[in-house]
C-alpha cells in the first residue's frame, strides 16, 4: 500500500505539489492522471525518496522508502526510459543491480524474457529505441519481484502490441495482490488498464475514485435520439427543459434523462429509431475536470495555424 499524507514540494515561487494526500491499495491498478505540470512525476519521486518533500510524508507498506532494508525487493520503480547507462548492455545493467541487491543472475534472464529483450540482452542500451528503453525500465522494476510497482508513463514509445503487453502485465500483477501505481497521458489506455484513479491538477487532488464513478460524475452525459419527426421532437424536448443539438442525423439531448426523453417522444407521437444514453469517454471526463488546471494550453485557432503554415510555405 502507498500512502501520501500532505505531500508538498516547492520550487522557488512554484508549488509543484500542494498538500497532496491519497492512498493506493493493493490488488488493483491505480491510474495517476493529471495535465502536464500537474506534479505527477514530482510526487512519484517523493514517494521513492528521490526528492525530499517540504512538508508531508509518503509511506509504502507503513514506512518510508528510505527505511526499507531491501528496497528493490519491496518497490519496483520505473520513472525514466532513458535512465540506463548507454554504454552498458541490457543484461549488464540488470546484472549490476541484481548483484548489489542479492538477486540471483537467473532472475536477470527471467525478467529479460518477461519484457521481450532476451534477443538484444547483449546490446548496449544507448542504441535502444524509446520502446526498448521502456521495456528495460520495466525489467528493472520487476527485478526484485516487488509487491509494489510505481511506473511513470511506461507505454510511451511502445507500439500497439507493446501497449497491450504492458496493460496485461499490470493487470496480472495487480491480480496477484500487488500495489500498482501507473501514470499515463493515454486516456483511452487508462480506461482499459486501471480500475481506480487519482487525478491531480496544479499539485492538488482533484479526484480519488474508481474509473466508472469518475466517468459517471461527468456532466457531459447526454441522450441520443433519432426520429423522422426530429423537428417536432426537438421543440418538445426544449419545452421540457432539455438542451438539444441537431447534427443532421439525430438529436443530442443534455439536461434530461433517457427515460424522460422517451416519455416526451411518446407524448408527441414521434417514432423513435434510436434512443440511448451517451456516457463520456475517460478523456472527455478528464478534460472537463482539469480544464482549469492546465498550465500550458494552445490558443491559436486552426485558421491562424493554417495561415502561419501558408505564410511559411510562401516564404
Amino acid at each position: 500500500m502507498i500512502e501520501a499524507h500532505g505531500l508538498t514540494k516547492v520550487y522557488g515561487d512554484k508549488r509543484a505539489v500542494d498538500d497532496l494526500s491519497f492512498t493506493v491499495r493493493p490488488g488493483t491498478v491505480t491510474g495517476f492522471l493529471g495535465p502536464n505540470g500537474a506534479g505527477k512525476s514530482t510526487t512519484m519521486r517523493m514517494i521513492v525518496g528521490l526528492d525530499r518533500p517540504d512538508a508531508g510524508s509518503a509511506r509504502i507498506n507503513g514506512r518510508s522508502y528510505r527505511e526499507a532494508p531491501a528496497p528493490l525487493h519491496e518497490v519496483g520503480c520505473h520513472l525514466d526510459a532513458r535512465s540506463a547507462h548507454p554504454g552498458r548492455s541490457a543484461r549488464t545493467t540488470l546484472l549490476a543491480l541484481a548483484q548489489s541487491n542479492g538477486i540471483p543472475a537467473s532472475r536477470v534472464d527471467e525478467v529479460l524474457g518477461i519484457v521481450g529483450l532476451s534477443e538484444v540482452a547483449a546490446k548496449r542500451s544507448g542504441g535502444f529505441s524509446l520502446g526498448m528503453g521502456q521495456r528495460l525500465g520495466i525489467a528493472t522494476a520487476l527485478l526484485g519481484d516487488p509487491a509494489t510497482l510505481i511506473l511513470d508513463e511506461p507505454v510511451n514509445g511502445l507500439d500497439p502490441e507493446g501497449i497491450l503487453w504492458v496493460r496485461t502485465l499490470l493487470q496480472h500483477l495487480a491480480a496477484e495482490g500487488r500495489t500498482v501505481l501507473v501514470s499515463s497521458h493515454l486516456m483511452s489506455e487508462m480506461a482499459l488498464t486501471a480500475e481506480h484513479l487519482v487525478v491531480i491538477g496544479r499539485g492538488q487532488l482533484l479526484a480519488d475514485t474508481t474509473v466508472a464513478e469518475f466517468i459517471e460524475s461527468s456532466s457531459r452525459r447526454s441522450v441520443r435520439v433519432v426520429s423522422p419527426q426530429s423537428a417536432l421532437l426537438r421543440d418538445r424536448l426544449v419545452a421540457a427543459g432539455g438542451v438539444v443539438t441537431d447534427d443532421g442525423e439525430g438529436l443530442e439531448v443534455t439536461g434530461l434523462e433517457q427515460r424522460v426523453v422517451g416519455d416526451v417522444a411518446a407524448a408527441a407521437g414521434a417514432t423513435v429509431h434510436e434512443l440511448r444514453t451517451q456516457a463520456p469517454s475517460l478523456e472527455e471526463a478528464f478534460m472537463e475536470l482539469t480544464r482549469d488546471s492546465v498550465e500550458y494550453s494552445a490558443t491559436a485557432s486552426a485558421t491562424t495555424t493554417s495561415a502561419i503554415t501558408s505564410d511559411r510555405s510562401a516564404a
